[in-house]
């Protein structure tokens, strides 16, 4: 059977009769994808779409970068090995020497590297053991809304509890602190007052004696939330919470799965707020598409033994060197102030359009990882100022924009939060369009509930 030859329809029909129950994408971007370039992918009907998704912020370059595709095609030419476990190759030592070079040098120069399974949530899990055994504590401390993998450790610091409701067993000794999400602050304050609040909170907390946590093995948060909505932390917030853990010698672990290399308008999300953290999380984007997932940290917590952690494809050389010519590329031309400028572009026509809609709730994010909260204007949420999270009307707006050749997705509290990941290449005069398609498929939803067509009896 050649599936070349078939359209979206059968070709989804297969999919929906073979898969999983838990698979996602697939039930609200209906296509099955022929071929892909730069920002755009074209389904099996010959449907193109921008691609505002990327592989969750995975193709930092986009599809099939001609950079990496000629990395890829050198390792393969020349007789390489593909598996080598933790051996070591030239095409490793090359690409942690980009991935090191791309680190600020008061990280980098005290740096080790631990390669682990191909998924981010294997480097948290990882993470995880490393703080426990060089501080022999247990307890962790993450965040509300925070998403760091599916694994069982990496589930257990998840805010969405829809995920964890149904599983027995997770990690004990986690503790969720508050997380400065300005338009919902849980404080009720927001701005500058509910972020002192909240790093107040935490520090008091683990000073008091009847807080109820003992000594903790690590923080671990991310500087921009992700799949929790686009959720930036103030930089003031997050050098607080840098100060608060090194005071009280608490490993700080940030999780840069999604935001790494670029994507936030510096190279590293953590740079903005000027801080250095004990442990860095990395995958998606510096696999240059492929699967690859690492854990840089201060060499002082270097102290398991050998064969603590492990995993058979942390040896996946054509990764490596999809990797460093993905680094490589985004240093040599300044990718991180690209996309700071197009995101800025993208943001500012966000905020622009948010003014015409009363279901836009906020616009926010960093770069090019943005999001914009849809809200229903007639509904508080929780009695609070700010108004209900309306996940149908998200959904719908992503409806409208897939038919209109763009691919968004959807997070954040109820997935009321459309997310923009495009590619960090993505031009000018590419998100003006996109941001053009977005305004259109708000209108027509916006206009749908303002003149509901009415059904017959």
């Amino acid at each position: 059977m050649s599936y070349l030859d078939q359209g979206n329809g059968a070709i989804l029909s297969q999919q929906a009769s073979r898969e999983s129950n838990a698979r996602t994408y697939p039930r609200h971007l209906p296509l099955a994808i022929r071929e892909a370039k730069g920002v755009t992918v074209t389904d099996m009907d010959g449907n193109e779409y921008y691609d505002c998704l990327a592989g969750a912020g995975t193709l930092a370059l986009g599809h099939n970068h001609p950079r990496v595709i000629e990395a890829m095609e050198q390792a393969l030419d020349t007789g390489r090995p593909l598996h080598t476990l933790d051996l070591s190759t030239p095409a490793k030592e090359r690409f942690i020497d980009s991935l090191f070079e791309s680190l600020p040098d008061e990280f980098s120069e005290r740096a080790k590297i631990q390669f682990c399974s191909p998924a981010g949530t294997d480097a948290v899990e990882a993470a995880l053991k490393l703080v426990k055994t060089a501080t022999g504590n247990r307890s962790i401390l993450g965040f509300q809304g925070a998403y760091h993998g599916m694994t069982s450790g990496a589930l257990s610091l998840m805010g969405d509890t829809d995920a964890k409701e149904p599983i027995s067993g997770l990690m004990n000794d986690v503790h969720h602190l508050p997380f400065p999400y300005d338009y919902r602050c849980p404080f009720g304050v927001g701005g500058e007052d509910g972020q002192r609040i909240g790093s107040n909170y935490v520090e008091n907390l683990l000073d008091d004696e009847e807080g109820g946590i003992t000594d903790p093995a690590g923080m671990i948060l991310e500087p921009v939330q992700g799949e929790g909505g686009a959720i930036p932390a103030p930089d003031r917030w997050l050098q607080e919470m840098r100060r608060i853990t090194r005071e009280r010698d608490i490993p700080l672990i940030l999780d840069e799965i999604q935001a790494a290399l670029g994507r936030t308008g510096e190279t590293y999300a953590f740079e903005h707020a000027g801080i250095t953290p004990d442990v860095l999380t990395l995958s998606k984007a510096i696999g240059g598409g492929l699967p690859l997932a690492v854990v840089v940290y201060d060499k002082e917590l270097d102290v398991w033994e050998p064969g603590a952690h492990a995993g058979t494809f942390r040896g996946n050389q054509l990764a490596m060197a999809a990797g460093e010519a993905t680094i490589d590329y985004v240093l040599e031309h300044d990718l991180d102030d690209h996309a700071a400028d197009v995101g800025g572009r993208l943001r500012d026509h966000l905020e622009t359009m948010a003014d015409r809609f009363s279901a836009v709730g906020d616009v926010r994010g960093r770069g090019l990882m943005l999001g914009v909260e849809f809200v229903d204007p007639d509904v508080d949420w929780q009695g609070a100022g700010p108004h209900a999270p309306d996940s149908n009307f998200a959904e719908a707006v992503q409806a409208e924009c897939f038919d209109r050749g763009l691919i968004i997705e959807l997070g954040g509290r109820e997935s009321a939060t459309a997310r923009f990941l495009p590619p960090l290449i993505v031009s000018k005069t590419q998100v003006d369009d996109i941001a053009t398609i977005f305004e259109e498929a708000v209108a027509a939803v916006a206009n749908a509930e303002e003149d509901p067509v009415e059904v017959a009896p």
